[in-house]
């Protein structure tokens, strides 16, 4: 009987006396001595893999229970092309039906071979011969990691971690870079304080610091690379007219340090940026394609991870990172939040007040298919954000207009039935000729009775109106008596 076994050196095939191993506790005495082992197991032939990932395509073939090519090529030569008829011993039925239906190898698995593969393994040094123990567990462990990683479906280039650190240290690079460049120009303010408002951006403000150092070089500076015509124009004819304090070649070397540090890190800003941007394309390119690489990667970084983010539904999203407001309404029983991180979001930007609630619910439920796509998809992404964004376009833009949305396919979009009219009513007259007339489909005893009933209705409300009459006709007359009694008693009074 031949036994094939998969070492994570290679395919190993051995050939065992099986009149040695014909019950379980035979098997189990005779590999428990190394010696006894090798005279029972003979290595016929052996196929070593060029590298790990030739060993993890083989591991995963036989997990899958598959033949692989290298396995067949190897059962071929060692077993068919040899004319041999033995049985061969596998440790999967899966396996052993591959291998008869493509070599045509009579394939045997049960309890006794399943003890045989143990013990092979348990001397697997011996039996083999030339490795070492040593040798076995670094292969053992390489493998162990290829095909853990094939398992988990990882990719250096799905790795999310460098995105949440990136966009950390972008949100940390824009809140220095800001402070830096506050107090350049507040220490810079003091010597020529009209630069403030003729030059508006951080970045070129630190510039023109760095290359005119006092003011009096202003008009000597030429300002070409760093400001336009009129701007440069404006600067040196308020430098004429300056208010600004004088200040030392000391203090100017300090601001100008200050300065060459906020135009270092605006530098790296960007480059860091582009790092950002392309890091997103390569892990989320629907999401980026929904909301911007910026709040992508936030909603990233608050998530924790991709999956983790994949995992949570729309609702969820809407709100990511207004989490303190959510709670907050909730205990005060006040209307909760209606978008977190989202509202960055270029699509709820163009959205009119009123609409921002919608497109960010509309918004965040697209985004949640996007990623999932990104998250679950395995090899090349299909590209369905474009699509997704189309979507919430045409939703913002059918808001916008005020048109009416028929939902297809179900019956809520069908006309509603409108009342009949009789032709009597669309002519205008009071009776048509073909008009319905409740009252000319009336008997004539249906009419008396009608009539009698409607007098009756009418004698009932009289007979309840006459008490009432009565009741106030004495009332005027009591106090007519009591007004006439005082006056009678002011004239007696009187001398």
């Amino acid at each position: 009987m031949l036994v094939l076994y998969e070492t994570p050196a290679g395919y190993a095939l051995f050939k065992c006396d099986e009149n040695k191993l014909q019950d379980v506790d035979d098997i189990a005495d005779i590999f428990a001595d190394a010696d006894k082992a090798s005279k029972t197991m003979k290595l016929k032939a052996f196929s070593k893999f060029e590298d790990t990932s030739e060993a993890m395509v083989a591991a995963t073939a036989m997990l899958e229970s598959s033949l692989s090519k290298p396995l067949k090529k190897f059962l071929k030569k060692n077993v068919v092309d040899k004319d041999i008829k033995d049985t061969l011993a596998v440790y999967e039925t899966g396996l052993g039906k591959a291998i008869k239906t493509a070599l045509d190898i009579p394939c045997v698995y049960n309890d006794k071979i399943l003890e045989i593969m143990r013990g092979v393994r348990g001397n697997l040094e011996t039996l083999l011969g030339g490795t070492t123990d040593a040798d076995l567990k670094v292969m053992q462990l390489g493998l162990a990691h290829s095909l853990g990683r094939h398992k988990l479906k990882f990719s250096p280039d799905k790795v999310d971690t460098m995105v949440v650190q990136a966009i950390g240290l972008l949100d940390e690079l824009d809140k220095e870079l800001n402070t830096y460049a506050m107090r350049v120009r507040e220490w810079y303010g003091w010597h020529y304080p009209e630069m403030g408002k003729i030059v508006t951006d951080n970045v070129q403000y630190a510039k023109c610091v760095k290359l005119m150092g006092m003011r009096t070089n202003c008009v000597k500076c030429d300002f070409g690379s760093i400001l336009d015509e009129e701007t440069e124009q404006e600067l040196k004819e308020a430098v004429q007219i300056s208010m600004g304090t004088e200040i030392s070649d000391d203090d100017i070397s300090n601001i100008k340090s200050l300065s060459d540090q906020v135009i270092a890190l605006s530098e790296y800003r960007v480059q860091l940026y582009e790092y950002l941007q392309n890091r997103m394309r390569a892990i989320a390119p629907n999401l980026t394609t929904m909301v911007g690489e910026l709040v992508g990667a936030r909603l990233i970084s608050h998530a924790g991870s991709l999956m983790n983010l994949a995992k949570h539904p729309a609702s969820t999203i809407q709100i990511l990172g207004a989490e303190k407001a959510l709670f907050r309404a909730l205990k005060s029983k006040h209307d909760t939040p209606k978008y977190g991180l989202i509202y960055h979001a270029s699509l709820i930007g163009q959205a009119a007040p009123k609409h921002k609630g919608k497109i960010s619910r509309v918004l965040a439920a697209k985004c949640a298919l996007s990623i999932r796509v990104d998250a679950l998809t395995q090899g090349d992404v299909p590209m369905v954000g474009m699509e997704h964004r189309i979507a919430v376009e045409n939703r913002l833009r059918q808001l916008e207009g005020g048109t009416a949305v028929a939902l297809s396919g179900t019956a809520k979009a069908g006309k509603t039935a409108k009342k009949y009219e009789g032709a009597g009513a669309k002519s205008g007259t009071e009776k048509g000729s073909s008009g319905y007339s409740a009252g000319a489909d009336e008997t004539s005893s249906k009419k008396k009775k009608k009539k009698k009933a409607e007098e009756s209705d009418d004698e009932s409300e009289e007979e309840e109106e006459k008490p009432k009459k009565k009741e106030k006709k004495e009332k005027k007359d009591k106090k007519r008596k009591a007004e006439s009694s005082d006056e009678e008693e002011e004239e007696e009074e009187k001398p």
